[in-house]
């Protein structure tokens, strides 16, 4: 099988290429793909070095599958070339993710909908992954109302020049800024641009998104994104209210039991899900679990996952081992 990573120079593609490397999908001949300035030049693969090609040499090569994390002009542009060549593509952009011809996977929630005619598909926000994967399972038993999200996203979201900004302002430089402002020391309650609305793209992804994963558009999602200066992932507060009530006990029991999700709910322990340990994992991390006290039938609880991992390549990754396993591909 021929696999595609186009945008295989950056953040995320450098982990798409360690994630394939570890899952080990049956690869047969991979294509990295780059801008046409990192063409000729190599990247490693179980300890070999191959030549990043041009987008349409590699799409001359007709690979099965091709994973794309070049951003979603790219995407727009060379996803449908891909496609018509026999391609399936998995888009890590927010191209397509609300196109309502192609399909928004999560495999642990929605796989199933997936089809040899789907040859776009999109891998949804990283913040939406991980908050789905708690929902999905909440949801089926109790019944969701309404869902507030308040992020406090790493600065591995934005890029690799965002990191270096970061690190920089630890040393003490004055860097050139991604952000608008220092995020050393800092917290910029700003992910990705503004709408007419005054919310963010970021925050309209994580209030529309969940809804189309999970087939169910009778709940209401708010959110508001806050960048924060840590690399090792995603962190949300997440506020639930249910139609129906719930069992403290059997919530976190139906949580511990979700395949991807892992519970750390341990406070006399000083036991809760933080970045610093989720980083370089792929499983989504949940705990703080408590019910409000403001309002009945309503929770609290406290979420965190490697944005880079599960939020982006592992998803990804993850849903081509899907095609390939049932021979959608």
């Amino acid at each position: 099988m021929k696999v595609a990573v186009v945008g295989a120079t950056g953040m995320v593609g450098q982990v798409m290429l360690k994630v394939l490397e570890e899952r080990d999908l049956p690869i047969t001949e991979l294509i990295p793909v780059a801008s046409e300035r990192s063409v000729g030049n190599k990247v490693k693969y179980k300890d070999k070095e191959f030549t990043i090609v041009s987008m349409d040499d590699a799409i001359a090569a007709k690979p099965e599958i091709a994973i794309f994390s070049a951003g979603g002009n790219t995407s727009l542009e060379f996803a449908p070339k891909f496609a018509e060549a026999g391609t399936t593509v998995i888009d890590n952009s927010s191209a397509w993710r609300m196109d309502p011809t192609k399909k928004l996977v999560v495999p642990e929630i929605n796989a199933n909908v997936l089809t040899k005619e789907d040859k776009i598909i999109a891998n949804p926000n990283c913040s939406t992954i991980q908050l789905v994967m708690v929902l999905h399972p909440l949801n089926q038993k109790y019944d969701i109302k309404r869902v507030v999200i308040s992020t406090y996203q790493s600065v591995t979201g934005t890029g690799k020049a965002a990191v270096d900004q970061l690190n920089s302002e630890v040393k003490g430089e004055n860097p050139e800024k991604v952000y608008p402002y220092q995020i050393f020391k800092n917290a910029l309650p700003h992910c990705d641009v503004f709408s007419d609305d005054d919310y963010t793209k970021e925050e309209i992804k994580l209030m529309k998104e969940p809804k189309k994963i999970l087939g169910d558009d009778t709940f209401n999602l708010t959110a508001t994104a806050v960048r924060v200066p840590v690399q090792g992932g995603h962190s949300e507060s997440v506020n639930i209210e249910f139609e129906n009530e719930f069992d403290l006990d059997e919530v976190k029991k139906i949580l511990s039991e979700t395949p991807g999700v892992v519970l750390q709910d341990d406070v006399k322990n000083n036991q809760y899900p933080m970045p610093l340990y989720s980083e370089g994992k792929d499983e989504v991390f949940v705990g703080r679990i408590r019910r409000d006290l403001s309002q009945p039938k309503t929770l609290n609880l406290w979420i965190v996952a490697d944005n880079l991992r599960k939020g982006a390549a592992t998803n990804a990754v993850q849903i081509a081992e899907y095609l390939t396993e049932h021979n959608l591909v």
